[in-house]
């Protein structure tokens, strides 16, 4: 019987949301996230959030927007 591993309840499900508000504590940015479960999700891919107001990732279209970015365009 497996046990259970209360450590496994914090974690955030890899693609179950499609946007993320992440800060700069979360760079360099890397799909999926340090936080999620990684044994379904696709292969980790670093995004360049920074120089953009938000960036897409190209394996599960999860978008990510960096906190305090500048809006371009305004």
């Amino acid at each position: 019987m497996a046990r259970h591993d209360p450590s496994q309840d914090r974690l955030i499900q890899p693609n179950a949301e499609n946007t993320y508000e992440v800060g700069p504590s979360d760079l360099p940015l890397a799909c999926p996230m340090p936080g999620m479960h990684l044994w379904n999700s696709h292969p980790r891919v670093y995004l360049p959030v920074e120089s953009s107001p938000s960036v897409k990732c190209p394996y599960c279209g999860a978008v990510y927007t960096l906190k305090g970015a500048p809006v371009h365009g305004h």
